[in-house]
């Protein structure tokens, strides 16, 4: 039997069809419905949030970084300025092989070689449109030489910039410091508003501590971008009119210092490449007039960047040219002391005016057969305590050592000063050290160590043993002297200057708690004594004030380095200079209404009165007048 097939049913296809055809339709209308609600929204009733966003997408912010603050010396001389300067730059998109590209900068002596993976990683971590400064300061040769062979760089070519210049090089490098690269450290603790386009900040010095007064406050300036970031031309004026209002940079505050550089010049070419330093203060207001440490090294090479091999030499030098000595070296005092020793003597009793020793030489405590050596080993002979301070005697302060003891010493000297920070307007000083029973007790471990001894005593009497001072907190101390007990804090800043309006802030003179001895015929014996060591006929330094058109006074000093045994003679002809004595004066001037006070140190210069003083005395000579070509 056959299988009929069903006849076709169209009625039930078309009503089928037109059911579909319907709900098709109501769904393309209730869609397009949709999309032309979503339009009507975003164009009409959200216009303006999506036009404020496209406006964003397109306008960039570019910080404007901006100039940094000049600093000048007490009488307006530039010693730290902004010179305009060409710099090379690589930008990465426009490079095929930067690694090719560095290698054949390093190879016509733009670049180190060394700096090339420092330079592609930085190549490889920013936008690629942005430039990759490979040298900051191009000199007029290296741009005769790139511009002859600029087509063999693409992507590299030399732009217009401002770079920090310190004209006198070595001669401020201690005091005024150097600006640096920004590192990871400096963005972790500085603004990033504030440095928002800045390349650098200050490092050391003055450029460190003022960083706040010189750097300023960045600006911007809006720009036009494309979806890549990457600027373009404003092309009508409509475009232009549409960017919001620039915010200019504010420069950076200028600053004067009390250094003079004609007195900073005088004190460098003094120490004539010997190892030491110089520091010269206005013992009237703590102004400091001159601080020099040698050997120095020229900042310029921080400013614009050096080479990993030219800071290995600089780290690597035996003589330390980056160790600031004036505030951060610590040295045994020496006989500088003892006129702060005498004085503390004759407040607390220990002796008098008129009390005498014998000196023969050397001093030994009560059973104990070590010598405790004089200078001059044939001795003084009969000595009070103005001779004891005119020819340096050791024996006559190894006596007095017991009566005074160690506690008493170090009221005293902290009263100077010593032991302390000054509080100087300068980062990283260190305080020194007037040691005491509690010091020792505190800073010792085993029991023995802590106990102090009698011999510890008799050594720091003539400013030996755990005693340290710095350059700096003797000149203070001398300052202090030459007062007679009164007392200010060193400062190297003497004014901050508004550069868009001129207005000064003067810094004020901050006056400190005087030296407790009131009895004016002690200061008067005492500073008598400091005169004739340089204008005495016996004084230990009086080679260098005979003649002197003025009246000075001063203290020399010799530190050990190392130790002498008991049966041996110093001969320094025999010792290496690395470990021959120090050589410390301190001195001020006019003896009447004293003006300066000074302290130097001449590391192994074996003598004070011989190398340190003609030191003291060039520089005293210069700011009073009386040196060659001298300006005041």
């Amino acid at each position: 039997m056959s299988l009929l097939s069903p006849i076709k049913d169209h009625h039930s296809e078309r009503r089928l069809f037109i059911g579909r055809a319907i709900l098709s339709s109501v769904i393309s209308v209730v869609l397009l419905g949709l999309v032309i609600a979503r339009l009507v929204q975003l164009q009409v009733f959200d216009h303006e949030l999506f036009a404020e966003k496209s406006q964003g997408n397109r306008v960039r912010i570019a910080a404007v970084p901006p100039i940094r603050g000049l600093v000048f010396d007490r009488k307006g001389r530039v010693i730290a300025e902004n010179l305009p300067a060409y710099q090379l730059e690589l930008i990465p998109e426009q490079v095929d092989d930067i690694d090719d590209t560095l290698n054949r900068l390093a190879a016509i002596n733009l670049i180190e070689y060394g700096d090339i993976p420092r330079f592609a990683a930085l190549s490889q971590s920013g936008q690629q449109f942005k430039p990759v400064t490979l040298k900051f300061r191009l000199t007029d040769e290296e741009i005769a030489n790139f511009a002859i062979q600029r087509p063999r760089f693409p992507g590299v070519d030399f732009q217009p910039r401002l770079v920090r210049h310190y004209p006198y090089g070595e001669l401020f490098a201690h005091t005024v410091g150097y600006v640096g690269a920004l590192d990871t450290g400096d963005m972790q603790r500085l603004d990033s508003a504030r440095y928002a386009g800045t390349s650098h900040t200050g490092k050391t010095g003055i450029e460190s501590s003022f960083e706040n007064n010189l750097h300023g406050d960045a600006g911007f300036r809006h720009l036009i971008a494309n979806a890549r970031g990457r600027e373009v031309p404003a092309n009508s004026s409509e475009l232009l009119d549409s960017l919001p209002v620039d915010k200019t940079a504010n420069p950076g505050s200028n600053i004067y210092l009390s250094l003079d550089l004609d007195l900073q010049k005088v004190a460098h070419d003094a120490l004539d490449g010997r190892r030491g330093a110089v520091v010269a203060i206005d013992p009237t207001n703590g102004e400091i007039l001159a601080l020099v440490s040698a050997p120095s090294f020229d900042p310029n090479l921080f400013a614009v960047g050096m080479s990993t091999a030219q800071y290995g030499e600089l780290q690597d030098n035996l003589d330390r040219p980056l160790f600031n000595r004036a505030v951060r070296g610590t040295y045994p005092p020496g006989s500088t002391i003892k006129p702060m020793l005498a004085l503390a003597a004759l407040e607390s009793g220990a002796t008098n005016l008129t009390r005498k020793t014998v000196c023969i030489g050397f001093f030994q405590l009560e059973g104990d057969e070590h010598r405790y050596r004089d200078w001059k080993p044939e001795g003084h002979g009969p000595v009070d305590l103005h001779d004891a301070l005119a020819q340096s005697c050791d024996v006559y302060f190894y006596e007095l050592s017991g009566e005074l003891g160690i506690d008493n010493m170090h009221k005293y000297l902290t009263q100077f000063g010593l032991g302390s920070p000054t509080g100087v307007d300068v980062l990283a000083e260190r305080p020194g050290l007037v040691p005491s029973r509690e010091w020792k007790r505190n800073n010792f471990r085993n029991r023995d160590d802590k106990r102090w001894y009698h011999g510890e005593t008799v050594i720091a009497s003539i400013g030996q043993g755990f005693m340290l001072a710095t350059p700096l907190q003797l000149a203070t101390a001398a300052g202090t002297l030459a007062l007679r007990g009164t007392r200010y804090r060193p400062h190297l800043v003497a004014a901050v200057e508004d550069p868009l309006t001129g207005n000064r802030e003067l810094v004020a003179p901050e006056r400190l708690d005087s030296v407790a001895i009131g009895n004016e015929f002690y200061w008067r014996n005492v500073l008598e004594a400091m005169h004739d060591v340089m204008q005495g006929p016996r004084g230990t330094a009086r080679a260098v004030g005979f003649g002197a058109p003025y009246e000075m006074a001063g203290k020399s000093g010799t530190a050990q380095v190392v130790s002498i045994a008991q049966d041996e003679e110093y001969d320094e002809e025999e010792i290496e200079e690395r470990l021959r004595d120090h050589a410390l004066f301190i001195s001020f001037a006019p003896f009447d209404s004293p003006r300066i006070a000074v302290a130097v140190i001449v590391e192994n210069g074996s003598s004070g009165s011989g190398v340190a003083a003609p030191i003291a005395r060039a520089v005293m000579d210069k700011y009073l007048g009386y040196g060659d070509d001298s300006t005041q």
